[in-house]
């Protein structure tokens, strides 16, 4: 049995910011089968604390970036965990990265350094005589990890998986002695990144393998448009990098067993549960398809394309309910388009049973994001039959069977692809969705497509432990 210690600055159940903690929760349960034992490391914010109930300390740090630290291991909803308990870096109120006020924590650099440095720690000295074979560090946030482990002379291999490229973690060129970090690899073939430090380039620069969330987005990430400026040193390790598609957890996202959803089984089921939607959301009844979003409100998910499409579906007789928060002038946007439109109905926050009955109840599920890794929402709206209209790119492309004449014909197609993203090219595929949904035959036939595919972490999980045996096998 390979040991992995995965490294993440969240995990579901115990903490969630986006589609990262949903990884690495369901990651370990789905290597289990295949012969792989996955520890978690997570940070030990005070929602995690809470949810500890029996613990030992494993390993301790009298000086970890400004103060004592200690790594409990615990045992959490099937998790097997190793908490980093730092009061000084982690006892804060907010959000993981954020302050009560929204902004940034200063330390946040040092923060997530101890993260990766305990990281190292555990696969130098073992934890409760447990000591990793491998290491597989997410994001920026555990990005120092593989750098670590190389400079501390800790010979075993580490993955660095990109969830989202955006992030970076940089840190100004004088915290090079607070982070623990050599000088002399400052450079522009280090970590350097336009004169700071940037510790997800650290990690692309000196993890063994590196991976992100699907193939498309692999490719993308090469291209100046997709790389972030990282794109040259992606295109240096593009060998060592492979596109693994997220899955979902089926038992979590299951329509027939799903508690959030009352009498939801299948695709016939989907007129009841529509209509309990509307009366939740305060629709009319209405004989067009009922979209709902269910997305953090900013600029890369499109959102600001969908306000100007949806005049166009909305005259068609289609329906709008969001779920979501961000951005303040989007969500402003959006509740006075609600005020003003009857078809259209927003809740700004976010919900997760209510995030279930949508996926239920809708017809269709949105997302135009501008980028997309690989993307959570439309996978749970195929496995509830909601069809999925995205933006033909990263893992969205990899997930939905666009409903081409060619697809239809065939009997292949499971949602709508846009492309190229612009509102009117946005319109146009959702006037189209509203023709599909009035032909019954057509419709029944993407929603049945739709239902069949499978989104769980079988597939994934196999190629992950072949990354994992192989890496382990040269090391």
């Amino acid at each position: 049995m390979t040991r992995i210690l995965s490294v993440t600055s969240e995990c579901v159940p115990l903490v969630k910011t986006g589609g990262l903690a949903d990884v690495a929760g369901a990651l370990p349960a789905a290597l289990k089968p295949l012969g792989h034992e996955m520890r978690t490391l997570l940070p030990g914010y005070p929602t995690v604390m809470k949810a500890l109930k029996k613990t030992r300390t494993v390993l301790t740090e009298d000086d970890l970036f400004g103060g004592p630290a200690r790594v409990l291991e615990a045992r959490v909803a099937g998790l097997s965990l190793y908490v980093l308990d730092a009061a000084h870096l982690f006892k804060r109120e907010g959000s993981p990265y954020l302050d009560v006020d929204g902004n940034d924590f200063p330390d946040n650099p040092e923060r997530f350094a101890a993260l990766s440095w305990m990281a190292m720690r555990i696969a130098q000295d073992g934890a409760g005589g447990w000591t990793p074979q491998l290491v597989h560090a997410h994001d920026w946030q555990g990005a120092l990890a593989p750098y670590y482990l190389k400079t501390n002379g800790v010979d075993v291999p580490s993955v660095l998986t990109i969830h989202n490229i955006a992030f970076h973690g940089l840190a100004p060129a004088n915290r090079l002695a607070s982070l623990r970090l050599d000088p002399s690899d400052f450079t522009e073939d280090g970590f350097e990144f336009w004169g700071q430090i940037g510790a997800l380039k650290a990690g692309l620069q000196f993890a063994t393998a590196l991976t992100t969330v699907s193939p498309t987005y692999a490719r993308e990430l090469t291209t100046p448009e997709f790389g972030m400026g990282l794109d040259g040193v992606l295109r240096a390790r593009s060998g060592d990098l492979t596109g693994i598609l997220n899955g979902i957890d089926l038992e979590v996202w299951d329509p027939k067993t799903d508690p959030n959803i009352a009498t939801y089984k299948t695709a016939r089921g989907k007129g009841r549960a529509k209509a309990r939607l509307r009366k939740e959301f305060g629709l009319p009844d209405a004989d067009g398809p009922l979209a709902v979003v269910v997305s953090r409100l900013s600029h890369q998910k499109g959102l600001d394309l969908l306000l100007e499409a949806l005049p166009a579906f909305i005259d068609r007789g289609g329906q709008l309910a969001l779920l979501g928060s961000g951005d303040k002038e989007l969500e402003a946007a959006f509740v006075k388009t609600a005020a003003a439109q009857a078809n259209v109905a927003v809740r700004i926050g976010y919900d997760e049973a209510l995030s279930h009955r949508m996926m239920a109840g809708a017809d269709a599920i949105l997302v135009p994001s501008r980028f997309e890794p690989c993307g959570l929402t439309q996978l749970y709206g195929l496995r509830y039959g909601a069809i999925p209209v995205v933006a033909a790119t990263g893992g969205l492309v990899d997930t939905v069977i666009h409903a081409s004449p060619m697809a239809m014909r065939s009997g292949v197609a499971t949602g709508l692809q846009v492309s190229p993203l612009t509102a009117h090219a946005l319109a146009a595929t959702m006037v189209q969705l509203v023709d599909l949904f009035q032909d019954v035959d057509a419709w029944a036939m993407l929603q049945s497509n739709a239902m069949r595919q499978s989104v769980g972490w079988e597939a994934s999980a196999a190629e992950y432990a072949g990354l994992y045996d192989r890496l382990t096998d040269s090391a």
